[in-house]
């Protein structure tokens, strides 16, 4: 099936198309649903910070507006990312989750990290410009592992104190400076809950636009070790037997499907399908 997005590189400068209004990984929508008319809301006097073509929604151009702040304007409201991640149909989350990371990322490099001069947007490519110092920043992607650890029908859930209550979790964490994506995991696994694993065996992946990071999914072994949690990054981490699992995270998310795979193959059920 042909995905009804398709991100893409597009001059701001052309007229027409639709546009996203976005603020903060939240998103302006009507009664009609997100996309507006993009001439009609750039004569709304909008606080827009930058404006960037981001791709095509049904075959038609899609444009972003990041605003300074959540302007209101009669007969909208804003919606968070995580609302429609919850609610809305996977292109649509899809199209959401690149836009806000392109969002983030023109909002956080309006000016130069090196020498502080204003940054300019690089025609024909996804890259902010510094004419000072000559220095590019492009989209930032920070890459994370995320992990169930399994012991025979059991499988280690925590819970961090930012959770819904009462829902548990797959382990996670970021890739440091110098380490591989595997070295991650042990550390990682190490470090929130004091045991030792082996057997990693690489699942999948899933872009994460909270808000920017690239999710590498694994399956681990446990090899030793008594749970012991890290302090105000653990709240809560025990054994959980398949037949008898706690609540879980959102169906689209990475971290469920780890579970719900691992879960399919030892009770010998059909297996499910990442959502991208």
């Amino acid at each position: 099936m042909i995905s009804r997005w398709q991100p893409a590189l597009l001059d701001a400068g052309l007229a027409g198309g639709w546009a996203l209004v976005h603020c903060q990984q939240h998103f302006l929508c009507d009664s009609n649903g997100l996309l507006f008319p993009r001439e009609w809301l750039k004569k709304q006097d909008l606080p827009i910070l930058a404006e960037h073509g981001v791709g095509h929604f049904d075959g038609d151009a899609v444009y972003l507006l990041e605003l300074q702040y959540p302007a209101d304007i009669p007969g909208c409201a804003w919606q968070s990312l995580r609302q429609f991640m919850l609610q809305g149909d996977a292109d649509t989350f899809r199209m959401l989750g690149y836009t806000t990371q392109i969002g983030t990322w023109a909002r956080q490099h309006r000016f130069c990290g090196s020498c502080g001069s204003a940054m300019q947007a690089v025609a024909g490519e996804r890259a902010m410009h510094c004419p000072a110092c000559d220095v590019r920043h492009y989209p930032r992607l920070s890459p994370s592992m995320i992990v169930l650890v399994t012991r025979g029908d059991e499988i280690l859930l925590a819970r961090s104190p930012r959770f819904v209550p009462g829902v548990y979790s797959t382990l996670a964490g970021f890739v440091e400076a110098g380490e591989s994506v595997e070295q991650c995991v042990v550390r990682e696994v190490r470090e929130e809950v004091g045991v030792e694993v082996g057997q990693l065996q690489y699942i999948g992946s899933q872009g994460w636009p909270f808000p920017h990071s690239l999710m590498l999914g694994f399956h681990a072994e446990y090899v030793s070790g008594d749970i012991q949690m890290q302090v105000d990054e653990i709240e809560d981490a025990q054994w959980f037997s398949v037949h008898q699992l706690p609540p879980l995270p959102a169906a689209r998310s990475i971290a469920r499907y780890l579970i719900d795979l691992y879960v399919a193959r030892q009770l010998g059920l059909p297996e499910p399908a990442l959502h991208a």
